[in-house]
């Protein structure tokens, strides 16, 4: 079992901060854009009463530009810092596009991508922003240094480098049917680009922070999925 704390990998150059829980298959889970990964928290406890090792890890900011590959391999260092050889490596929305650029370019590690919604570039400012507002309230924002960050790193890395689906891996795509930031057209589209290796669930009911506002739902898709009883 793991320590329900958060650290620091690579203090004082990357700082890189992650939370490591439960023991079994690992899952690792990377946040929305500008997003702190606390609000995974109920998700990740029904998780690891499954009998999951789930890995929450967020971004590096600054200093200079990073690209999504760069963001990826902090992924990698990470899970190899904590013995971690592969995992299902998961993401919400931006999170979700350094999720498919581990897998393309450390396809060794990943034994498959979870997207919670699916992004298709830089979100909507505005769509975000009110999704936010929704569910954390007026006077939450995302982070604005890390949410320009991330947004260049999105710039600086050519699509054909992270949206591709890498070979032989398989997806599952949960999407919320009122998603106004990660469509669930998305999914669709996805599946439609590789139907032997995408597999779509939808919430009904849930818009963009469904992770956070239905975890029994999205936690269940993961289980049935993983075929983890």
């Amino acid at each position: 079992m793991t320590d329900n704390q958060r650290q620091i990998f690579d203090a004082g150059v990357r700082d890189i901060s992650y939370l490591d829980e439960g023991s079994g298959p690992a899952i690792v889970l990377l946040p929305e854009a500008g997003l702190d990964y606390a609000y995974f928290g109920a998700l990740v406890s029904i998780l690891v009463e499954e009998d999951f090792r789930v890995v929450r890890i967020g971004s590096r900011v600054g200093p200079g530009e990073v690209t999504l590959s760069e963001l990826a391999q902090d992924v990698v260092d990470a899970l190899d810092h904590l013995g971690i050889d592969e995992a299902w490596i998961g993401g919400h929305g931006f999170g979700g596009a350094i999720a498919r650029t581990v897998a393309l370019e450390h396809h060794d590690h990943v034994n498959g991508v979870l997207l919670l919604g699916v992004a298709e570039g830089e979100p909507a400012d505005e769509a975000l922003d009110a999704e936010v507002r929704a569910v954390f309230g007026d006077g939450f924002s995302a982070q604005s240094e890390l949410l320009r960050a991330q947004a260049d790193a999105l710039t600086a890395t050519a699509t054909d480098r992270w949206r591709p689906i890498a070979d032989a891996t398989p997806v599952l795509v949960i999407q919320a049917a009122e998603d106004t930031v990660t469509p669930a057209a998305g999914g669709a589209a996805l599946q439609e680009s590789a139907p032997g290796l995408v597999s779509v669930k939808t919430v009904d009911g849930a818009g963009h922070f469904f992770p956070l506002t239905h975890p029994g739902e999205t936690s269940w898709f993961i289980e049935d999925y993983l075929d983890w009883d």
